[in-house]
C-alpha cells in the first residue's frame, strides 16, 4: 500500500490513527465491556470493582473500559508491557515514560527519543510493543479516569505460569500483563470485592517464546 497512497489507506486494526477509525474499532470491542456489565448484574446484581486489562495499541482495553466510564466507583486499569524495565530502554510503556506527539495521524503518548523520532520499543508480548497508545486512553488517563501502571516481562511470565497452573486456563502473554497486576492488587483488596481481568487471547502460541525466555530450548 505504500507504493500505491492514490488509491489505498492504511487502516490499523486498533484504536489508533485519525478520526472516526479510533472510534470505529472502540464501537466494534465495547461489546466486551457491554458483555462483562450485563453478565455481572445477571450474577451478583452489582458492578465490578475493578477491571483490569493489557493495553498496547488499547482496543482490548478500551473495549472492556467503555461500558464503565460513567461509573466512577468502577476503576479502570490499563497493563502495559514495562519490558525489561520502564529505567531501561527496553520497555514499550507509553503512558508512564512517553511523552506527547503525533504519529500515524492521531494526537497521543508515544515512546520518543531525544529529537522528538519515534524510539524503538520492546516487550515479550508481540501484541504491546507498539511506542504510542489509542488518543481516548491519553484522555482516560489525563483526566484520571482510568490508570495505567507498567507491567515487567518477568511479572508477566510469572501470571502465564499462575494461571496456567491454578486454573488450567493458558492465556496469551498480553493478558498476562494485566493477571500480573490483578496479584499484586488482589491482597489489598476485600474478599467480597470483584475484580474482572479481561483475557484477551490464548497463550498456546506464546508457549515456545516463553520457554526460550526461560532458557528452555522449544521450537514453534
Amino acid at each position: 500500500w505504500t507504493s500505491r497512497v492514490d488509491d489505498t489507506h492504511y487502516v490499523l486494526g486498533s484504536v489508533m490513527g485519525p478520526h472516526p477509525f479510533p472510534t470505529i474499532v472502540r464501537d466494534f470491542q465495547k461489546v466486551i465491556g457491554l458483555e462483562i456489565r450485563q453478565q455481572l448484574l445477571q450474577e451478583t446484581g452489582r458492578l465490578p470493582d475493578v477491571v483490569l486489562a493489557c493495553v498496547g495499541g488499547g482496543s482490548n482495553a478500551i473495549g472492556s473500559f467503555f461500558a464503565f466510564l460513567d461509573d466512577p466507583s468502577v476503576r479502570l486499569i490499563g497493563c502495559e508491557a514495562a519490558g525489561h524495565g520502564i529505567e531501561t530502554d527496553q520497555h514499550a510503556a507509553t503512558i508512564a515514560k512517553g511523552r506527547v506527539g503525533i504519529f500515524h495521524g492521531m494526537k497521543s503518548y508515544f515512546c520518543q527519543d531525544a529529537y522528538g523520532q519515534i524510539a524503538p520499543v520492546y516487550s515479550i508480548s508481540a501484541g504491546l510493543d507498539y511506542p504510542g497508545i489509542g488518543p481516548e486512553h491519553a484522555f482516560l488517563h489525563d483526566g484520571k479516569r482510568a490508570e495505567y501502571v507498567p507491567v515487567t516481562d518477568d511479572e508477566a511470565v510469572a501470571a502465564f505460569e499462575y494461571l496456567s497452573r491454578t486454573e488450567g486456563i493458558i492465556p496469551a502473554i498480553e493478558s498476562a500483563h494485566a493477571i500480573a497486576h490483578a496479584r499484586k492488587l488482589a491482597p489489598l483488596m476485600a474478599a467480597d470485592q470483584i475484580v474482572v481481568i479481561t483475557l484477551s487471547g490464548r497463550g498456546d502460541k506464546d508457549v515456545a517464546a516463553i520457554a526460550r525466555y526461560k532458557g528452555v530450548g522449544l521450537d514453534e
